[in-house]
């Protein structure tokens, strides 16, 4: 691995490739987040199903920056050998580090087809990592919108095993179209973490 973030992380199941242009097509993008069939993926999310390609285009684009400049790291999730759609593009997952404050907020979308598989606990085991061992970061937060009961059983899930705690509730926290949602907060700390690290054993973290 070279450079601030690796370029490439594997789990037992899943691939993180770096998003950009080299990894992840314009199209491919497109086809896995466009309307409709996108429109429950971004029902809890401050952002709509793309309308033409210019929207993952720019968001690719964007993704080099954050990289380039040290302020964030994006990644292409995908399948590998033994699972179902093995290769394609599942979603993308965000590593945003706040350098200023010695912790990262993780951030996670995926196609629909790829729910209820577990991977988002098994992409979140491995950001944990990265940010804890490789980034030196003391604290990793995660939130999700507090009509979102979906993600609140997959972070609570996770968070919990790796000894974290929720937060908080912010109230009038995420803009969403035409009203603001509340949000609710999840900590883990590199000292629970280490100290339940061996939980993510099974996902066989690779980096």
């Amino acid at each position: 691995m070279t450079g601030l973030f690796p370029d490439r992380v594997e789990t037992e199941r899943l691939v993180l490739e770096r998003l950009c242009r080299e990894n992840v097509s314009v199209n491919e993008l497109y086809d896995l987040f466009s309307a409709p069939e996108a429109s429950e993926v971004f029902e809890h999310v401050p952002q709509s199903p793309y309308r033409s390609l210019q929207g993952p285009r720019d968001r690719i684009e964007k993704a080099e920056s954050g990289w380039e400049e040290g302020t964030n790291a994006q990644y292409a999730v995908r399948p590998t050998e033994g699972e179902p759609n093995v290769g394609e593009l599942a979603g993308m997952t965000l590593l945003y580090p706040e350098w200023e404050k010695r912790s990262a907020r993780l951030g996670l979308i995926l196609g629909r087809r790829f729910w209820d598989r577990g991977y988002s606990g098994e992409r979140a085991a491995a950001l944990l990592e990265v940010a804890f061992d490789r980034l030196d970061l003391e604290l990793v937060a995660v939130s999700h919108n507090a009509e979102n009961e979906r993600s609140r059983r997959a972070i609570e899930k996770y968070v919990e095993r790796f000894g974290g705690r929720r937060d908080c509730l912010l109230r009038n926290w995420m803009p969403m179209d035409d009203e603001v949602a509340d949000v609710h907060r999840y900590a883990v700390s590199r000292e629970r973490w280490a100290a339940n690290r061996g939980s993510a054993s099974r996902e066989g973290v690779r980096s």
